[in-house]
């Protein structure tokens, strides 16, 4: 969709609300700096989580937790041996400030008192934008998936997930794909809603400000944008 721009939380925060999310263009995410708006979107919805027998089985060995080690999931996910690593330094520094803010979470498997796994990603209205997770245990990754459903459950309220692009791995959970303007209308909707209630309160809830660019504030379109 573009390229350049900043990462300041309202820049942030304005891309995700038009379904547009960044990430380097270079090699392991790299700069120049990029802004996608896949299409086709790879979405989980209300009841299409598939929870297999052996992830039940994973799961009773697993304990999950919200937003007690964002910083520590965050490194997990941008470990540099993992295939197709994309999360820099720049990109880390600019969700932690989003967690301070009380916009970014994680989602957290624990095993033995040990992070074993875990998910991080954006909460903005009805909306989780999913960025990445990770694993050093069996099905951990998968487990955070289901914690982070759970939690979104909680209300009984409509929701949706954004995972950027549906993998073979992510579709055995579920996830599905659709079009971008279907994925447009899913997320005006959703991120007009009142957040779940487990992540009310936070630094934002509170009275915390962020300046919002507007849509395509100082990137430029480039002929082979996504």
């Amino acid at each position: 969709m573009g390229v350049g721009a900043d990462l300041e939380p309202g820049t942030i925060l304005s891309a995700y609300r038009h379904g547009i999310f960044p990430m380097g263009l270079g090699p392991r995410g790299g700069p120049p700096l990029g802004w996608w708006s896949p299409d086709p979107r790879g979405v989980l919805l209300p009841g299409d989580l598939h929870v297999s027998r052996s992830l039940l089985r994973s799961l009773r060995s697993l304990e999950i937790r919200h937003d007690t080690a964002f910083a520590e999931v965050v490194a997990g996910c941008a470990a540099p041996g993992r295939d197709g690593a994309w999360i820099t330094p720049r990109i880390a520094r600019a969700y932690q400030q989003l967690h301070d803010l009380g916009w970014a979470h994680s989602v957290e498997v624990w095993q033995d008192d040990q992070l074993v796994g875990g998910l991080y990603g954006l909460a903005i209205g009805r909306l989780f934008a999913a960025e990445s997770k990770f694993h050093r245990a069996t099905d951990a990754s998968k487990a955070a998936v289901v914690g982070l459903v759970r939690a979104l459950e909680e209300d009984d309220r409509p929701w949706l997930v954004d995972v950027q692009w549906r993998t073979d791995h992510l579709a055995t959970l579920g996830v599905r794909e659709v079009s971008r303007s279907a994925y447009l209308e899913m997320v005006a909707s959703a991120v007009a809603e009142a957040l779940p209630s487990r992540w009310r309160g936070t630094p934002h809830g509170g009275g915390a400000h962020v300046r919002e660019c507007a849509s395509g504030d100082g990137m430029v379109s480039p002929s082979h944008a996504r």
